[in-house]
């Protein structure tokens, strides 16, 4: 904000608010919250936004005035010949089939924090600006994590289409690797070959082309464009940073390559660390200053069985975190998983007497949402250490 001169004619605007010269009430307690407001508002959703990938890869709709949403899912038709002097009523086998897939919204997801006037007063930096951008972390990081917990659901699931005669495709789960290591799961060339068979996949159940992406543990991505560079996989044209980026700069077989630490990823978020052998120790040693992110479920908190963690209630069921254990990646197209949103991310800042007595405001960030599979043929589930649809852990 510009600063003016006291002489000056001009409009002064404080937190969208215009207030002419003279005006006695300009620089209010009122008129600075609104301020910080605006600023702050601001710098929650630029938190959020580089922060979640999810939210633009998936079908997601807005959900107003009701607790759920229907998505209705067509499958396929058949031609037949026409028989001279026949009425033409629709096809005899009655198709399309059709099914409805009902999402409901989970609880309101808050994150927040009580900035204190005094600390607010003495500190060298933006404090605000820096709480909101950690909020807005803290609520895509639990977004992501349900959005692809649906998605690796969804690999595992049959269709929503269930009338007689009618065989419509499932989920898919393609094993990186052909050992049972679950190191497997980080040579490029196991990698590579996982997403050719997964485009292929997706092919043959005739999903479209359009919105396929794949995301992978930040290491597998690393591991990966070293190669992909080298074979001619990537845009030559694309390098440096955008290729590090892991924003969807690297394609192998049409399939954009994101790269999240919120994917499950051998029952954990993050990466899992262990050089020993085995289904789920994936050859990675721990380099001893990981703290305890890397541990998480679901938020900071202990599961519950619906794979919630304790004082936040899901209506949707995102599984436990062991059904994860031989889970390394996810390719999708965007018809896998539908997204409700009842509240997209919303700030609210205490005010007036509340603030005076308290001398201080109470930052809050908000969202709530409910995702669950839309299409499961849409969804690919990479494993490593186990052959698909074998073992307690590949089941829900």
């Amino acid at each position: 904000m510009a600063h003016q001169n006291a002489d000056n004619n001009s409009a002064l605007t404080w937190g969208g608010v215009a207030a002419n010269k003279g005006t006695p009430d300009a620089t209010t307690t009122a008129h600075r919250r609104a301020l910080y407001l605006k600023l702050f508002s601001g710098e929650l959703f630029k938190g959020f936004q580089r922060n979640t990938i999810a939210r633009d890869l998936i079908t997601k709709r807005t959900l107003k005035n009701g607790r759920s949403m229907q998505f209705i899912f067509t499958g396929r038709t058949n031609s037949e010949f026409h028989v001279p002097g026949q009425n033409i009523l629709g096809n005899t086998d009655g198709a399309p089939p059709v099914a409805e897939v009902t999402i409901e919204c989970d609880d309101l997801l808050i994150s927040s924090a009580f900035v204190y006037e005094l600390d607010e007063t003495l500190a060298h930096y933006d404090l605000r600006g820096e709480i909101s951008r950690k909020i807005g972390y803290a609520l895509a990081e639990n977004y992501d994590r349900r959005i692809f917990r649906a998605i690796t659901k969804a690999a595992r699931q049959a269709s929503p289409i269930q009338k007689t005669n009618f065989l419509e495709p499932g989920g898919t789960q393609i094993r990186v690797g052909a050992t049972a290591e679950g190191s497997d799961a980080y040579v490029p060339a196991n990698l590579v070959n996982a997403f050719y068979d997964a485009a292929a996949a997706l092919d043959e159940k005739g999903v479209s082309t359009e919105g396929r992406v794949g995301v992978l543990n930040p290491r597998q991505y690393y591991e990966l464009i070293q190669q992909v560079g080298d074979n001619g996989l990537v845009n030559r044209d694309e390098q440096g940073d955008s290729r590090q980026s892991g924003q969807g700069i690297v394609e192998i077989a049409g399939i954009k390559i994101y790269k999240s630490m919120n994917i499950p990823f051998f029952g954990k978020f993050g990466t899992k660390y262990g050089t020993g052998s085995g289904a789920t120790v994936t050859g990675v040693t721990d380099p001893g200053n990981t703290g305890s992110f890397v541990s998480e479920d679901m938020g900071n908190q202990a599961e519950s069985a619906s794979g919630a963690p304790d004082g936040q209630r899901t209506v949707n069921d995102y599984g436990e975190g062991n059904k994860f254990d031989n889970s390394c990646g996810l390719i999708f197209q965007k018809e896998a998983v539908g997204c409700v949103e009842a509240i997209g991310p919303q700030v609210q800042v205490t005010s007036g007497d509340v603030s005076v007595i308290y001398q201080g405001d109470v930052i809050l960030g908000r969202l709530a949402m409910g995702a669950a599979p839309l299409n499961p043929a849409a969804a690919v589930e990479l494993i490593a250490g186990i052959a698909p649809n074998t073992g307690v852990a590949q089941a829900f």
